[in-house]
C-alpha cells in the first residue's frame, strides 16, 4: 500500500504534459553525486521505498517511453514515483520529461532520490525549450488511448442522457449515409462547420454486481459537419461507415481527456469488476482498454493504479482421502490496470501488464 504522503504530494508534483503553452525548461544540478550509496549516512534503508533490484543509477529517456515504463525501471511498485522524485523549488516546471533527458538515482540519508539531469551537472538557470510539448513523455501509451477516445465504443450513461440526437432527416429518410442532411436537436451553440460524431446506441452495459444500468455499447456510424445552426441544426454527413438513423446521438469530434497525471494508488479501498472491453474481445492482454464498474463516486480518478485478480477455480478433489469432493482454489494476482477516464459509476482504463490472458469478470482492487 502506498503511503498517504503519496497523495498529499500528488497535486504539488503533477506532470504538466498537456499544457497549451511553451514550457520553461531548465538544467537541474545534482545536489548529491550519482551512485547507489552516494550522500547517504547511516546506511541505505531499502525497505522505505521498494526500489527495483536492478534499478539503474542513470537512465536516458528515449522516444516511446511512458512514465509507467520509466517508473518500473526504478521501482518495484511504479506508483511510488512521487515519493522519490526530487522537485527543485528554483525551477518553474520540473515535471516535463523529454527524450534525451537523464534520470539519476541517488541516495540521501538512506532514502532514494530521483533527479533530472539536463545539459550539465551544475547550471540551474532556466531557459526556453524549443522542443514541442507533444514530445513530452506521457503516463501511458497515448496512441492506444487516442484511438479509443476518438471513437469510443463504450458510452457512459451520462454521455447518452444529455447528448444531441438526430430527430429526422431531409425528406424524412429513415436511413442516411454520406452526402445526406440530417436535423439535430440539443446541439446548443455549436458553430457552423463544426465536426460531430454520430453513434447508434447499442446494447445496455449493466453492473455485473448490482444489475444497475451504467452505460451502453456505442456504434460509430458517421462524421458530419454543421451547415446551419439553430434548433434543430442541420448537419451534412461527410463520412459514413454504416447507416445513420433518427434517435442516433452525437458526440464532439474532439478528444476531451486530461493526461496530466502520474501513477498512484487510490486512497480508499476499491473492489470492482472488469465488465467490458473495447471491440468486444472476450480475452485480452496488455494495452487493451477495458471498463470497470467503479468510478468517481468510489474515489477513482485518472492515474489511479489497480491490481487485477483472477477468481480462483473450483476443482474436483479426486484424492483417496479427500476432505471434500470439491475445493476452491485461491485468487491470483495477474496484472495492473490504470484509470485514464472516470465517470460517476464506471471508468475507462488500460491494462499495463499481465502474465496471462484476462477476461470479463476479473476483479480489480487497490494494490
Amino acid at each position: 500500500m502506498a503511503p498517504s504522503s503519496v497523495f498529499k504530494s500528488r497535486n504539488a508534483a503533477r506532470w504538466s504534459v498537456t499544457a497549451a503553452a511553451a514550457a520553461l525548461v531548465f538544467t537541474l544540478g545534482l545536489a548529491v553525486p550519482a551512485g547507489p550509496a552516494a550522500g547517504q549516512s547511516g546506511g541505505i534503508d531499502k525497505s522505505v521505498i521498494p526500489i527495483a533490484p536492478d534499478a539503474p543509477e542513470r537512465y536516458v529517456v528515449v522516444k516511446g517511453d511512458t512514465l509507467w515504463d520509466i517508473s518500473a525501471k526504478f521501482l518495484r511498485d511504479p506508483w511510488y514515483w512521487p515519493e522519490i522524485w526530487y522537485v527543485n523549488p528554483q525551477v518553474a516546471n520540473p515535471h516535463l520529461i523529454y527524450p534525451g533527458d537523464v534520470l539519476v538515482l541517488t541516495w540521501v540519508d538512506g532514502r532514494p532520490r530521483l533527479t533530472l539531469e539536463r545539459g550539465g551537472a551544475t547550471r540551474l538557470s532556466p531557459r526556453v525549450r524549443e522542443q514541442p510539448l507533444s514530445d513530452a513523455i506521457r503516463a501511458i501509451p497515448w496512441d492506444v488511448v487516442e484511438a479509443f477516445m476518438s471513437k469510443p465504443t463504450v458510452l457512459a450513461k451520462e454521455q447518452i442522457e444529455s447528448a444531441p440526437y438526430v430527430v429526422t432527416a431531409r425528406d424524412e429518410r429513415l436511413i442516411n449515409s454520406s452526402g445526406d442532411q440530417v436535423y439535430v436537436r440539443r446541439l446548443g451553440d455549436a458553430a457552423k462547420d463544426q465536426s460531430w460524431l454520430f453513434y447508434n446506441v447499442g446494447p445496455k452495459l449493466e453492473d455485473p454486481e448490482s444489475g444497475d444500468l451504467l452505460g451502453y455499447q456505442g456504434i460509430y456510424t458517421a462524421t458530419g459537419k454543421v451547415t446551419q445552426t439553430g434548433d434543430p441544426a442541420t448537419l451534412l454527413l461527410t463520412e459514413a461507415t454504416r447507416e445513420t438513423r433518427h434517435g442516433d446521438i452525437l458526440l464532439p469530434d474532439e478528444i476531451s481527456l486530461n493526461m496530466d497525471f502520474i501513477p498512484h494508488a487510490p486512497n480508499g479501498d476499491i473492489d470492482g469488476v472488469i465488465m467490458a472491453v473495447v471491440d468486444r474481445h472476450l480475452k485480452f492482454a496488455q494495452y487493451h482498454v477495458v471498463v470497470i464498474n467503479r468510478g468517481s463516486r468510489d474515489g477513482l480518478e485518472p492515474g489511479h493504479v489497480l491490481s487485477i485478480w483472477k477468481p480462483g477455480m473450483t476443482v474436483k478433489d479426486e484424492t483417496k482421502y479427500r476432505e471434500s469432493s470439491k475445493v476452491d482454489l485461491p485468487e491470483n494476482l495477474v496484472g495492473r490496470f490504470m484509470v485514464f477516464k472516470s465517470w460517476e459509476r464506471m471508468s475507462y482504463g488500460l491494462v499495463l501488464n499481465t502474465d496471462r490472458e484476462l477476461a470479463i469478470g476479473d476483479m480489480v482492487r487497490k494494490p
